[in-house]
């Protein structure tokens, strides 16, 4: 056993993975389609007006203004309808006076028209259009370009893709973007004891999770998972997957980041690269381990499913996504009462599991081993260093996961 010499704080853990991170440099371009959650790496300018033409934003008449200036209810204007133009089509002739044309809504504006009177506002006999009400020059038209103005930028380099911007880029022709590349992050659980699923347990082995758990944070978060079969608790086995982690751009395990015999992250990492921190007081997570090898930063989490799932969230999702040029991570937050009183470590900052049971936070940390410690949360409650207990009924800001 080699007990920690020193522990660094929780936030003095984040700001380092911060700094280690280098936002990815490569790009790529994909289907407009494919987009959503994508980081643009170009400035996209339109090349042409959005609408290109004038057109009616409402089903109703195309009709000149000034022919319905005196429009009343009891009195109306009466005009003659002489075509028909309904979207993706153009009318066959301009109107004249005492004229309209029946419009739909994004139909190109008749040559003559000034406005469009809403068909609620009419009633016909025949090719007789009766106009009820007057309607002043402009109304009811999209004028061409009042959307997106040719050589407008509509999307620049940085951008998340969101539905409404993928839509902007359809509204200008554009069937592909170039974007940043999502991260290739090779996950590797450790340890002897860690068995595949479909394979039968042995003596005092478990099944791997923590592989499962950790590409579903990666790919949630802006990255590609690459899974690494289990390394074996010895040096030849851990640094033989840190040199096939140079194709990746991070590198993530679990387990062997601790004090025990067999925990040899640490001096693997050493080996071959170099180890920015090692400990931290945090609970859960106390032996989270962090390197670098060559340029690819290197994260050790407890083999502890609850452990190394809470840490995934708090220091690999920052550092995710800083590499994938994506925002901060903002996890939906609600104030509630504690159901019950929470005891914590005094001496280190905790990362806390609850339940919103009607209402309320309910605490749901069982140990660091179990898995449904998250499984049957719904967030977490970050409880800081020198904070001893949170009494019932204590509130506090809920982090949904």
């Amino acid at each position: 056993m080699r007990p920690f010499a020193s522990t660094i704080s929780f936030q003095e853990a984040i700001a380092r993975v911060l700094d280690a991170a280098r936002p990815i440099a490569r790009t790529e371009t994909i289907a407009l389609a494919s987009a959503d959650g994508r980081v643009l790496a170009e400035d996209v300018t339109a090349p042409l007006d959005v609408p290109a033409f004038d057109r009616a934003a409402m089903d109703g008449y195309a009709v000149r203004a000034e022919d319905t200036r005196n429009a009343r209810a009891d009195a109306p204007a009466s005009l003659a309808c002489v075509g028909l133009v309904a979207a993706g089509t153009v009318a066959a002739r301009a109107i004249g006076a005492g004229e309209c044309i029946e419009v739909a809504t994004g139909a190109p504006l008749p040559p003559g028209a000034t406005a469009v009177v809403m068909v609620e506002h009419t009633s016909r006999e025949g090719d007789v259009v009766h106009v009820r009400a007057p309607t002043a020059a402009g109304q009811h038209v999209g004028r061409r370009g009042a959307d997106i103005t040719s050589g407008d930028v509509v999307a620049r380099a940085g951008d998340v893709m969101t539905p409404a911007r993928i839509g902007a880029l359809a509204a200008i022709g554009r069937a592909s973007v170039c974007v940043a590349a999502r991260p290739s992050v090779l996950i590797c659980p450790t340890g002897d004891e860690v068995v595949a699923q479909g394979q039968p347990l042995g003596a005092g082995q478990v099944y791997d999770v923590n592989r499962f758990t950790l590409a579903s944070v990666v790919n949630r978060h802006g990255g590609v998972a690459v899974a690494h079969a289990p390394a074996g608790d010895t040096i030849d086995a851990l640094t033989a997957v840190l040199d096939a982690g140079g194709a990746h751009d991070l590198m993530v395990f679990s387990g062997g980041s601790s004090v025990g015999r067999r925990d040899l992250l640490v001096d693997a990492i050493r080996s071959c690269g170099e180890v920015i921190f090692h400990g931290v007081a945090v609970k859960p997570g106390k032996p989270t381990l962090f390197g670098r090898v060559g340029d690819v930063p290197v994260l050790g989490l407890s083999g502890y499913p609850t452990s190394c799932l809470t840490n995934a969230y708090v220091l690999l999702v920052p550092l995710l996504r800083r590499t994938a040029r994506l925002p901060p991570w903002e996890p939906r937050a609600e104030r509630l009462p504690l159901a019950r009183a929470v005891r914590s470590t005094a001496d280190r900052h905790q990362i806390y599991p609850v339940a919103i049971v009607e209402g309320r936070a309910e605490p749901a940390f069982k140990s660091s081993g179990d898995i449904t410690s998250l499984a049957h949360a719904d967030g977490f409650i970050e409880i800081p260093a020198g904070v001893a207990e949170l009494a019932a009924g204590t509130v506090v800001d809920v982090r949904r996961f």
